[in-house]
């Protein structure tokens, strides 16, 4: 049997020229439910910096605008990206670039990680070493959110429990699990750096 490989830019090029809203972010009731659950569990109101990794179309990212001075959305899809830009156009705290996660992480620190339905797209040993670079990235008191379906799907090298378990298995002594919860087919997780 082959071992997955973390997905590229090709696969979600591919996905996005296939559809526009490939995971029905603007419709979808589970997805606007798993939102507003994900920006309650937000510890602070606001945030100075903000990362957002895999901003997609930028639904997500409207409702985090809301709560950050400075937010950088990435995401690894052109297409994506533009649809993100168009979206949010009238706000002026987003910026939007083109990086792949992990290699092309801003080196700049943030208040707040989001990595919301994106890890699970990664190896385990490739999630390892991105889960270093955000906690480098991190100051003292920020947070990393994880959110992500929790269904096995046949394309993903890793399950949700899997990238949520690996990242407490390495963070459990250098960041406080401040905030957990599972829905039916969602997990919440919120670590703050010690």
């Amino acid at each position: 049997m082959n071992q997955k490989q973390s997905l590229t830019s090709d696969y979600f090029n591919a996905v996005y020229e296939s559809n526009e809203d490939p995971w029905d972010f603007e419709t979808s009731e589970y997805e606007a439910a798993k939102y507003v659950s994900t920006i309650a569990a937000l510890p602070n109101k606001h945030y100075e910096s903000v990362l957002e990794v895999g901003c997609s179309i930028g639904v997500l990212t409207m409702l985090l605008a809301q709560h950050s001075t400075n937010l950088l959305a990435i995401d690894v899809s052109q297409k994506a990206l533009d649809i993100a830009a168009r979206r949010c156009e009238k706000i002026s705290n987003i910026t939007f670039k083109k990086a792949s996660f992990p290699k092309e992480l801003p080196e700049q620190q943030f208040n707040l990680i989001m990595i919301s339905e994106v890890a699970y797209y990664l190896t385990e040993t490739d999630w390892q070493s991105a889960i270093g670079c955000l906690y480098a990235r991190l100051p003292s008191g920020g947070h990393v959110v994880l959110v992500h379906w929790l269904p096995e799907v046949h394309d993903y090298p890793q399950t949700g429990d899997q990238v949520h378990d690996t990242f407490q298995k390495l963070m459990q002594h250098k960041m406080e699990n401040i905030f957990s919860t599972r829905a039916e087919s969602y997990r919440i997780d919120v670590w703050g750096k010690l």
